[in-house]
């Protein structure tokens, strides 16, 4: 329904459509800003609530829900998470009708004598909050006037939240507020603008500590010069007191990782950042990204050891990227002007793909990973796009484009690629990275282009500057003259049916598989699998696992696709002995002496026995080096920046979880 919205607006002429929108808004008046108090006190019981003042006029008035949120790439999925919706004026209860094709919006008509609308609705949080602990982004809670940009409404946020409570946000308090002795209640806010609002989320929760990453946040002079003038700082909820506590030696990597990425980018857009993390055992897991700030949700343990740390932590590094790649500097297709208009993704290669690459480096750089622990994701991760079938037939930039609208599930995933422009980003950006080394003899790198693409204006304060592929290449020839359109065009536009390696292998390394595991993969199953992960026999026999021996995926063209093996059978035993992952593994190994793989699966209501041909052994991806060949990834994770001084504690090397 949507697209057909879409179609009969281009049928509209520009001058009937500006009427219609202008009719659409009537009912609005922008003499004073809105006015939103978010009521946090019910999260423990999962709800949310807002008390929403609007200053309108007399007529019709058609108001949304932000539909296309800047990160997520795609529209929002309607579902009645939002209820309980009252509008009133003048004391008296204002009918409204749903949008019957646009389902984010609502129609009413404001009475005579009405100079202001107060909405009332509740927001069911289920995603969003647990007993100790919530997250508000603000679109939960958001009905603004339709038609108009977004940042051009001017809006006064307020939030109330549980006794005791603390709260963490990139936005302004105009109210006291001690970050140390949090007490919860109301705090109010600077006024700002629908935009800029959706972009800045509230944290809080019972169990919470800040800590101050850099000298501004301090309070005290940058004396050394690393670009701190504007405070950085983290803060931390955790479903215990415990669990909101880092421990010293992460503290400095995560101070180590703001001096490296004001390094690497020669500058800032923002006035303050603030890292929001939630350590938590209830997922959703993973980052969201804002210009002042980002969202991060992460397993209790994901920076409590030295293997969990090199998983969790660039989720951090990755995100504060987002600042200047993705927030500052957004392809034009992702910049649309409110949160109605479709976003186009193509270049989420860039968007996404070079923040990941660059993620990941200031990640070794800082001190989340060893040179050792980069080499071992980026073996993984090599591997995991080779074994990718579904690159056979689409490229990487159909998986960008594709995202606003198509989701996969587990099943057939690798046939089908999901947003492989991630994982393929970080191919790609050192396949750049490595070339401009190679072809300037090592005199140049991606620094270069960075501080042209992202730092050539200088530091500014939040706000979006958009680009699209000819100034990539265009940045990427002031750096050194080289065909970047159709080394791109090559490496993201077509179908590539194998994964590029030329990056690795300029990078002085080389993708090979032996029969000992990859680490990296190892800490994230750990960090992440939270118990579920099965035995790794992807490269292997070609089968994803869970725990129980449910299969996930079968690799297409793998010894498991020819047995003819499919998603949701489970494998009750294996050469004769009841399924575990121990017994798997050993019977994979034994193959390489030409051991058999007889299982029995169970689809459905029926079991049948499955015989796999295959004799290879276990298989895990690693790098190793190659003679004669600079060792670029050596010099890539090296830091920029001194680290400061390192805590006499170290980081557990043992999983607490």
């Amino acid at each position: 329904m949507r697209y057909a919205t879409l179609v009969n607006r281009r049928c509209i002429s520009p001058v009937l459509w500006s009427s219609f929108l202008c009719l659409s808004s009537i009912g609005y008046s922008q003499s004073t800003p809105i006015r939103i108090t978010a009521d946090l006190t019910d999260a423990p019981r999962k709800l949310f609530r807002a008390e929403i003042d609007l200053p309108v006029k007399p007529g019709p008035l058609a108001l949304t829900e932000a539909a296309w949120i800047p990160g997520h790439h795609s529209q929002a999925f309607v579902e009645n998470n939002i209820t309980g919706i009252v509008f009133t004026a003048n004391g008296q209860t204002i009918p409204w009708q749903r949008d019957d094709v646009d389902l984010y919006k609502f129609h009413l008509t404001v009475p005579q004598g009405a100079t202001a609308l107060h909405v009332h609705l509740d927001y069911i949080a289920n995603a969003k909050a647990t007993y100790d602990l919530a997250v508000l982004e603000w679109e939960d809670l958001l009905l603004y006037p339709a038609g108009e940009p977004v940042r051009e409404i001017a809006i006064q946020p307020t939030v109330i939240v549980p006794q005791n409570w603390g709260l963490a946000t990139s936005l302004r308090p105009v109210s006291p507020y001690d970050q140390q002795h949090p007490a919860g209640g109301t705090v109010h806010f600077a006024a700002t603008n629908v935009e800029t609002l959706e972009d800045s989320p509230i944290m809080t929760g019972i169990n919470f500590k800040e800590y101050p990453l850099n000298a501004a946040a301090r309070g005290v002079a940058d004396a050394k010069g690393l670009g701190q003038q504007k405070p950085v700082y983290i803060d931390v909820f955790g479903d215990t007191p415990e669990g909101a506590v880092l421990q010293p030696s992460v503290v400095a990597d995560l101070e180590h990782l703001v001096t490296e990425a004001v390094a690497m980018y020669n500058s800032t857009h923002y006035d303050s950042y603030h890292f929001l993390l939630t350590l938590t055992k209830f997922p959703p897991y993973g980052g969201l990204e804002h210009h002042e700030s980002s969202d991060n949700s992460l397993p209790p343990n994901a920076l409590a050891t030295s293997a969990a740390l090199q998983v969790g932590g660039p989720v951090l590094s990755h995100e504060y990227t987002h600042s200047w790649n993705g927030k500052y500097r957004r392809p034009a297709g992702l910049a649309t002007s409110n949160f109605s208009d479709p976003m186009k993704g193509e270049l989420l290669w860039v968007y996404e793909g070079l923040t990941d690459y660059l993620g990941n480096v200031l990640g070794a750089r800082c001190g989340f990973m060893t040179a050792a622990d980069y080499r071992s994701y980026l073996a993984s991760i090599a591997a995991e796009l080779d074994n990718t079938a579904g690159r056979r037939w689409r490229s990487t930039e159909d998986t960008a484009i594709s995202i606003s609208g198509l989701r996969g599930g587990s099943a057939w995933a690798n046939w089908r690629r999901g947003s492989d422009y991630y994982p393929e980003g970080d191919i790609v950006w050192l396949d750049v990275d490595t070339t401009i080394r190679r072809l300037t003899h090592d005199q140049k790198n991606l620094h270069d282009f960075l501080a042209i693409f992202v730092a050539g204006h200088g530091s500014t304060p939040p706000q979006i500057v958009p680009y699209g592929f000819d100034e990539l290449v265009a940045d990427l020839n002031q750096v050194v003259p080289y065909d970047w359109a159709t080394f791109l065009r090559e490496r993201v536009y077509t179908v590539q049916p194998h994964v590029n390696v030329e990056g690795i292998q300029q990078g002085g390394w080389k993708l090979v598989y032996t029969d000992q595991p990859n680490e990296y993969q190892q800490a994230r199953s750990s960090a992440f699998g939270r118990g579920r992960s099965g035995t790794n026999v992807w490269y292997s026999l070609g089968l994803e696992l869970d725990a129980q021996g449910v299969i996930g995926d079968v690799r297409v063209g793998s010894p498991a696709d020819a047995a003819k093996l499919a998603p949701g059978e489970k494998i009750l035993a294996v050469n004769g002995h009841v399924y575990s992952g121990d017994v798997l593994r050993d019977a994979v190994h034994a193959t390489k002496a030409g051991g058999p793989m007889n299982l029995i699966v169970l689809n459905d209501i029926h079991v049948r026995t499955v015989a796999i041909e295959y004799h290879g052994g276990e298989l895990y991806p690693h790098l190793v080096r190659i003679d004669g060949v600079p060792d670029y990834l050596d010099e890539i994770t090296k830091p920029l920046t001194p680290a400061p001084p390192v805590p006499t504690e170290k980081v557990q090397t043992e999983n607490t979880q």
